[in-house]
């Protein structure tokens, strides 16, 4: 898929479950849980331990039936070596113009996070095809996703941090293209306890509140 097919698929989601864990194999059967949940989309961050090698992995399991993203990519060397191993979109934690011109030059998705108005034109001067906003639970949540939106409403955004079921719908009406959820998705106390079930019911969960949200804009 080309960066434009790519953003229209995780929008389409509307969630990107960020997965944090202590393990490969933790992030593996959680990736797992999520695509049974109907999710199909998920983002491994760096802080997994082989991050890279578990991307290979799920790359090989999913093939074509989940966008696979990498989070936490703090630089373009790292961007390049998860886009070989099957990334399609990428999450930066901060504004570095040089990783976001490595995922560019080689036509995926790249999504730099920014917080202040400066850094949301900044990354999408510099070619961001999605802004991450984060930490966007700490500023206001959806109220702040609004306030950008008035003079951005060109950029699309995708906040994290803040996003559970109860905001996740309020993330959206407020103008957000898709939500990213950590924690409150990817539970590490249900991946410590192997309730990997408890992971795709809360997937699921997620989806209906997208859904749901989604309908009543369409009804306004």
């Amino acid at each position: 898929m080309n960066a434009k097919e790519i953003l229209a698929f995780i929008t389409g989601v509307g969630i990107v479950p960020v997965v944090r864990a202590r393990s490969a194999g933790d992030a593996l059967q959680a990736v797992e849980a999520i695509h049974n949940g109907g999710v199909l989309a998920a983002e491994i961050t760096m802080t997994v331990p082989g991050a890279v090698r578990v991307l290979e992995k799920l790359a090989d399991r999913f093939g074509g039936a989940m966008v696979l993203g990498a989070g936490t990519v703090l630089d373009a060397e790292t961007a390049r070596a998860c886009m070989l191993a099957g990334a399609e979109f990428f999450v930066t934690p901060s504004l570095r113009v040089a990783t976001i011109e490595m995922v560019k030059r080689y036509g995926k998705v790249v999504c730099p996070g920014a917080l202040t108005p400066t850094e949301v034109l900044t990354a999408w001067e510099a070619g961001a095809d999605v802004v991450k906003i984060f930490p966007c639970g700490n500023v206001g949540g959806a109220k702040y996703i609004k306030a950008l939106k008035g003079p951005f409403p060109q950029i699309e955004m995708i906040p994290t941090g803040g996003v559970n079921l109860e905001t996740a719908g309020d993330f959206l009406k407020a103008g957000a293209c898709a939500v990213a959820v950590g924690g409150e998705l990817v539970d590490a106390q249900a991946m410590r306890e192997g309730r990997f079930d408890a992971i795709e019911e809360r997937a699921r969960q997620y989806l209906a509140a997208v859904a749901k949200a989604r309908a009543e804009m369409k009804a306004c």
